[in-house]
C-alpha cells in the first residue's frame, strides 16, 4: 500500500497546534511544575530498562493530546503498518523499507515480491555466526597459517558510520581482535591504518552494495596492492571478504564466493548495519552480543508497532522534535550521551537523521513550504559542559537536547559514576530552571565584590532557563539497550517522514556531488578544464598547478 500524500499544515489538528503554540510559547517550565506536583510522572515513559523524563519540554498535555489528532490526521497508524509489512514505501525507488525484518523472529512472514525473506535472513544469519567463530576460535588462519590479529572494515555511509559506532559503544564486550575502519578516500587515512597491521594476521571486510563506489574501491584497491607485497593473490581469498550484491566484481577482485555476504535492496545503507553489513560487529563482539544487539531492536520495534502513541517513545521523540522544529523554529537538536562508549552516536545519527528527512518535497511531488529535517549534533557528557554548554544555556539559539545516561557503570568504579550522573542530571535542572536576577545578586553579595562591580557583573550572570531536554536513562550499557536506543531513533525518523509527508528513504541528493566529482577527477588528470562556474575552474586550474 502507498503511502497518501497528506501536508500536515492543512490539517485540523496542525491548525490547533499553531493556536496552541501561540498561548503557551512565552511559558516558562517552572511554573507548570509549580502548579502540577504530577508533571513529571505523567511526562515519563517507563518502558523495560528504558525511564524517559520528557517533563522538561515546552509542553503541556493539551500539545500530546494536539500531536495525538495530527497522527490520527496523517494516518500514522496505517503507515506503520505498511512498514512492518513490506510495503513499497520508499516508493521513489520502488522499495520496501525493512531494516526491521533483519531482527524479526525466525517464525515470521514478510514478502517481499511474493517471497518470504525471512529465510534468507536467517541462512545469512547463520553464515555470519559460522563465520565468526572460525575467525574468533583462531580455526580460519592467514596465508602463513597465523590465526587472525585484526579485522579491517573497508566502506563509507552506512557502510562505515552504524559499524564503526556500535563497535566503539560496546568496546568493554570486545574479543581480542583489533577492529579498525576506514572510510575517507583520504590517502592519508589508509596509509595510517596499514602502518598498524601485519599482512599475514589481517582480515579485510570490503562492504559495497554495488562494489563500485569510488571511495570504497580506491581504498580497497590500495590495500591490496599493499598486500600483494607480502602474499601473492591466490592469499587474497584467505584475507578479503565481501558484502555485496556484485558478485562477478567481488570475484574478480579475488575474494572467494564462499567469503561474500549478501546485501538486499530493501535496506537502505543507514539501516543495514543489523545485516551482514554489521560482520564487523559480530567479529569484534562475539556472535552472541551481536545477537544481543538485534535482540533489543526486536523489542523496540515490538514497542513501536503496539504500544499506544501516548505512551510510545519513538512516537513521543519525534512529536517533540516537530514541535520544536515546526512551531519554536529550532533548527537543531544536540544530543548528549553521558558516556565516553556513546562517542560516535552523534554521528552516526547525523547520517541516519540528516540524510533521512533533508527533503524539500512531499510525496506528491510539490514543494514544501514548512521545515523538515534537523540539524543534529552532540558530544559527550561532560566534554560538552567545556565546550558549547554555554551556548545552550545563554546563547539565542532554542536548541532542544536529548541526554542519554546509564544507571550502572561497566567497569563499577561508583565514584566517577557518582559524579557523572550528577552532572548528567544537575545541566537538564540547569537548564530548566536557569539563574534569577535575584539568585545572582545573592551570590554576589557572598562574594563581597564591591557594590559597582556586583551591579556590572549582575546581567552577564543571569540566564532565564526554559531551555527544553529529554532524559533517556537507561539501566546499563548492554548491547540488547544500545539496539533498543538505536532502533527508537530509526523509528522516531519514520514518524518524523511521515507527519512531514516526505520520503526518508532515498537519498537522491547525495548523488550529484558524486557524479561531478568524476568529471572533475578526469579534469585534473588532463590539459583541458571543462565548463565551469569561475570559482570552481580557478579551483581546478590552482589543484593542477600545486599537483604539477
Amino acid at each position: 500500500m502507498a503511502l497518501k500524500s497528506i501536508d500536515p499544515t492543512k490539517t485540523k489538528a496542525w491548525k490547533k497546534l499553531e493556536k496552541h503554540f501561540n498561548e503557551i510559547k512565552n511559558a516558562h517550565m517552572t511554573q507548570w511544575f509549580e502548579e502540577d506536583s504530577n508533571r513529571a510522572n505523567r511526562f515519563t515513559i517507563k518502558w523495560d530498562d528504558f525511564f524517559v523524563d520528557y517533563s522538561k519540554n515546552r509542553i503541556t498535555q493539551s500539545t500530546i493530546d494536539l500531536f495525538l489528532e495530527l497522527a490520527q490526521e496523517v494516518e500514522l497508524k496505517q503507515a506503520i503498518s505498511s512498514y512492518f509489512s513490506g510495503d513499497k514505501i520508499n516508493q521513489t525507488e520502488q522499495r520496501a523499507v525493512l531494516h526491521t525484518a533483519l531482527r524479526a523472529p525466525k517464525t515470521a512472514q514478510i514478502f517481499v515480491d511474493d517471497e518470504n525473506i525471512i529465510p534468507k535472513i536467517y541462512v545469512t544469519k547463520k553464515k555470519i555466526e559460522t563465520f565468526t567463530n572460525n575467525i574468533v576460535n583462531g580455526e580460519s588462519k592467514g596465508f602463513t597459517g597465523k590465526p587472525f590479529t585484526d579485522i579491517v572494515n573497508i566502506g563509507i555511509g552506512g557502510s562505515d558510520l552504524g559499524p564503526s559506532m556500535v563497535v566503539d559503544a560496546l568496546s568493554f564486550y570486545k574479543n581480542h581482535l583489533a577492529t579498525h575502519f576506514i572510510s575517507n578516500v583520504d590517502g592519508d587515512h589508509v596509509n595510517e591504518v596499514l602502518k598498524k597491521l601485519n599482512p599475514e594476521t589481517t582480515l579485510f571486510i570490503i562492504v559495497s552494495k554495488t562494489f563500485t563506489t569510488q571511495e570504497t574501491l580506491s581504498n580497497a584497491n590500495t590495500i591490496r596492492q599493499w598486500f600483494l607485497q607480502s602474499g601473492n593473490k591466490d592469499a587474497i581469498s584467505k584475507h578479503f571478504v565481501a558484502v555485496s550484491t556484485n558478485i562477478e566484481k567481488v570475484k574478480d577482485f579475488g575474494v572467494s564466493e564462499d567469503n561474500i555476504f549478501p546485501m538486499w535492496d530493501w535496506v537502505g545503507g543507514r539501516f543495514s548495519l543489523w545485516s551482514a553489513v554489521g560482520l564487523s560487529i559480530s567479529l569484534s563482539v562475539g556472535y552472541k552480543n551481536f545477537e544481543g544487539l538485534l535482540e533489543g531492536t526486536y523489542k523496540m520495534d515490538k514497542h513501536f508497532k503496539s504500544e499506544p502513541f501516548q505512551s510510545n517513545i519513538p512516537v513521543i521523540s519525534a512529536f517533540l522534535s516537530i514541535w520544536y522544529n515546526n512551531f519554536f523554529k529550532a533548527e537543531s537538536e544536540a544530543i548528549i550521551p553521558y558516556t565516553q562508549y556513546l562517542n560516535q552516536f552523534a554521528t552516526y545519527l547525523q547520517q541516519a537523521i540528516m540524510e533521512s528527512n533533508g527533503k524539500t518535497v512531499m510525496r506528491n511531488g510539490d514543494k514544501v513550504n514548512y521545515q523538515t529535517g534537523n540539524i543534529i549534533w552532540g558530544e559527550p557528557g561532560t566534554n560538552s559542559q567545556h565546550a558549547f554548554f554555554q551556548l545552550l544555556h545563554q546563547g539565542t539559539k532554542l536548541i532542544p537536547a536529548d541526554f542519554i545516561g546509564f544507571k550502572e557503570s561497566l567497569h563499577g568504579n561508583n565514584e566517577h559514576h557518582d559524579k557523572l550522573i550528577s552532572n548528567f542530571i544537575a545541566q537538564t535542572e540547569a537548564l530548566l530552571k536557569g539563574k534569577s536576577k535575584e539568585e545572582v545578586d545573592n551570590e554576589l553579595i557572598d562574594s563581597k565584590l564591591p557594590k559597582d562591580a556586583q551591579k556590572t557583573l549582575t546581567p552577564f550572570k543571569v540566564f532565564e532557563g526554559n531551555r527544553p531536554t529529554t532524559t533517556f536513562f537507561i539501566d546499563k550499557l548492554t548491547p540488547e539497550n544500545l539496539g533498543k536506543l538505536i532502533a527508537m531513533y530509526e523509528h522516531k525518523i519514520f514518524v518524523q517522514g511521515i507527519i512531514w509527508n516526505i520520503y526518508s528513504y532515498d537519498q537522491f541528493g547525495v548523488e550529484l556531488g558524486k557524479q561531478l566529482a568524476t568529471s572533475v577527477l578526469k579534469e585534473i588528470s588532463s590539459t583541458k578544464t571543462n565548463s565551469h562556474d569561475s570559482s570552481t575552474k580557478n579551483l581546478i586550474n590552482h589543484y593542477k598547478n600545486i599537483a604539477k
